[in-house]
């Protein structure tokens, strides 16, 4: 379960962030997430409300947002979302493509209690 060290990765991101800018609690945390990375919401919502006990970040509402997987053609350069993981270009049928969104895994924006 990877799902895990991502919310290692994300509390102590957090910790340092907080520190950082002396946050005393974190109340809600947005983190957008490509589909490529294979995260299940569920369970890196449950692995978050663990892992966040007695850090700055507990009882933090962990907001998900999944990001589809996004392509570019090499031959059209025509852009286009990616059904499937079918990576064939919906303009020329072309299959070399460069993957341009759906590897993401970051920390857009947290909220601090009280801020």
């Amino acid at each position: 379960m990877h799902e895990t060290a991502i919310v290692q990765g994300l509390i102590r991101i957090l910790e340092q962030q907080a520190a950082q800018h002396e946050v005393s609690a974190i109340c809600k945390v947005n983190v957008k997430v490509g589909r490529l990375r294979a995260v299940e919401p569920r369970q890196l919502i449950a692995c978050f409300e663990i892992y966040a006990e007695g850090t700055v970040a507990q009882g933090a509402e962990l907001a998900i947002v999944a990001l589809p997987v996004r392509a570019c053609c090499k031959a059209c350069l025509c852009e286009f979302e990616v059904p499937r993981f079918h990576f064939e270009c919906p303009g020329c049928g072309g299959g070399d493509v460069d993957v341009i969104q759906g590897q993401e895994l970051y920390i857009e924006s947290f909220e601090v209690v009280g801020g």
